[in-house]
């Protein structure tokens, strides 16, 4: 499988999230918009998660470590679960990022390759994949 660890932020590779914030905080959100702190809302925000990841980061890695998780991009391509599929595995796929499998891959051969996915992020792979594995996706 290959697998990058950092991957880099592209068109299609940011998830939307929705959040409810009190008018207070609303406010003040804007009201630091507007002096200037920050160009909108949705960068003080993402720096406030940032600061937040940061402050968490060791906790973050011993419980990749521990629960083997892989951190960041994996991506499975047809040539990766055809090796697999001949050598008898079945891959147990847990990411904390983006878990990305390859278009061309048939829903066939992921049922027959991938015994689970865990993922902590964004799951990418075609609608048939998805409906494959969908009582392997946990």
């Amino acid at each position: 499988m290959t697998t990058v660890t950092e991957p880099k932020r592209g068109v299609g590779e940011t998830e939307k999230l929705t959040i409810n914030l009190g008018v207070v905080d609303l406010g003040q959100i804007d009201l630091l918009v507007q002096e200037g702190f920050y160009s909108n809302r949705t960068d003080l925000i993402r720096t406030a998660i940032r600061n937040q990841l940061a402050v968490h980061a060791e906790q973050v890695k011993r419980t990749v470590a521990r629960r083997t998780l892989m951190l960041g991009l994996q991506h499975v391509s047809r040539a990766d679960l055809e090796r697999a599929r001949h050598a008898g595995q079945r891959l147990q796929i847990q990411v904390v990022g983006l878990a990305r499998i390859a278009a061309d891959v048939s829903p066939e051969l992921a049922r027959a390759t991938i015994e689970s996915i865990v993922v902590l992020g964004a799951f990418h792979c075609s609608p048939a994949v998805r409906k494959a594995l969908a009582d392997r996706i946990l």
